[in-house]
C-alpha cells in the first residue's frame, strides 16, 4: 500500500510519495507553523519505529510500499498526514497492488522497489490552427 500524489519525483519519475509531499509544503511555506509541526512529529514517529531502507539512504531508484499484512498500524500513524494534504488540498490516492515491482529492501512494515528509469524526451509539434487561420481540432 503506498500514498502517493499527481506528482511526479524528479529522482524516479514515479508519483511522489506522502511524506516527500508534506515536506514540499512546508518548504513552499503552503502549511501553517501548527500544521508543519504536526507533520514533523509524524515523520519523526516513523523515522524512529521504520529502518530508513538502504536503497533509499544510497539514493537509488526506488518507491517505498506499507507491506499490507502491518497495513493498519501505519495508516493509524500516517492518516494525520493524509489529513494535512487534504486540508491544504492536495489531491493523493491510496494505492495498493500485488505487484509492486522487484523488491530491493524488506523489512517487517515496508519494502522498497527498484523503479527503472530512462529520461526520454520526446519531440512534439503540434499545429492548433491552419495557415488560413482556420482551427484544426485534436485528433
Amino acid at each position: 500500500m503506498r500514498i502517493q500524489g499527481r506528482e511526479l519525483a524528479s529522482n524516479t519519475m514515479q508519483a511522489a510519495g506522502i511524506f516527500s509531499m508534506c515536506w514540499k509544503l512546508i518548504q513552499d511555506d503552503v502549511m501553517d507553523e501548527e500544521d508543519a509541526e504536526l507533520f514533523k512529529e509524524i515523520d519523526s514517529w516513523f523515522a524512529e519505529e521504520l529502518p530508513f531502507p538502504d536503497p533509499c539512504l544510497r539514493k537509488e531508484n526506488v518507491i517505498c510500499f506499507f507491506k499490507t499484512e502491518n497495513s493498519d498500524l501505519m495508516m493509524r500513524m500516517i492518516k494525520p498526514a493524509m489529513w494535512l494534504l487534504s486540508r491544504y488540498n492536495h489531491p493523493f490516492y491510496v494505492v495498493y497492488t500485488n505487484t509492486p515491482g522487484e523488491i530491493v529492501y524488506e523489512d517487517d512494515y515496508q519494502v522498497a522497489v527498484r523503479v527503472d528509469f530512462v529520461p526520454q524526451v520526446v519531440e512534439f509539434h503540434h499545429q492548433w490552427t491552419n495557415p488560413d487561420g482556420s482551427v484544426t481540432p485534436p485528433a
